[in-house]
């Protein structure tokens, strides 16, 4: 479709489509039920080859560029910047149910590069497609190493206020 284009509206048309498809992907992530981002739901579930963040850390070494890139906060949004005061249950909970939301926002943005391989000749989809691959995949590998890191932190709290309740309860 965008094949017949001369460059410059191809490129613009590109953007637009972008860019819509980007607006209304993160509108329709901050609108959707908490429930869809539950980090017990099988798509936020770790694959074995991740081996629990290990296999990112390992071999994409992510502890090394991770906190670089950007962080996108909407109004009223979530931070992972307050970790270090706020080590909570309930925090480290939204935390996780953060990272599924950020993972899913991700994920189908990065859905975009379908229409833009398909409307466009080889050469534009490939010059396209690769900013738009590299500013979707490092994110959402960002959200699923945080997550396992989280669930780990999460359990390690859940024993203590556990053994907390044991030691507090008189015999």
């Amino acid at each position: 479709m965008f094949q017949e284009m001369p460059f410059l509206k191809m490129l613009i048309n590109n953007l637009l489509l972008i860019g819509l498809w980007q607006g209304i992907t993160v509108f329709a992530c901050q609108h959707l039920p908490d429930s869809l981002f539950d980090a017990r739901r099988t798509y936020y579930q770790p694959r074995k080859w991740e081996q629990n963040g290990r296999w990112y850390r390992s071999h994409l070494k992510i502890q090394d560029w991770k906190d670089r890139l950007p962080q996108f906060i909407s109004n009223g949004g979530f931070s992972k910047r307050s970790l270090d005061n706020a080590l909570t249950l309930e925090y480290i909970d939204r935390f996780i149910l953060e990272t599924c939301r950020g993972e899913w926002m991700h994920t189908l943005g990065g859905f975009c590069l379908i229409p833009i391989i398909w409307l466009n000749t080889p050469l534009v989809s490939i010059t396209i497609s690769i900013p738009l691959f590299l500013g979707t995949w490092p994110f959402i590998i960002i959200q699923r190493y945080n997550r396992f890191r989280l669930q780990v932190l999460q359990k390690r709290l859940v024993r203590e206020q556990s053994h907390e309740q044991h030691v507090s309860v008189p015999t």
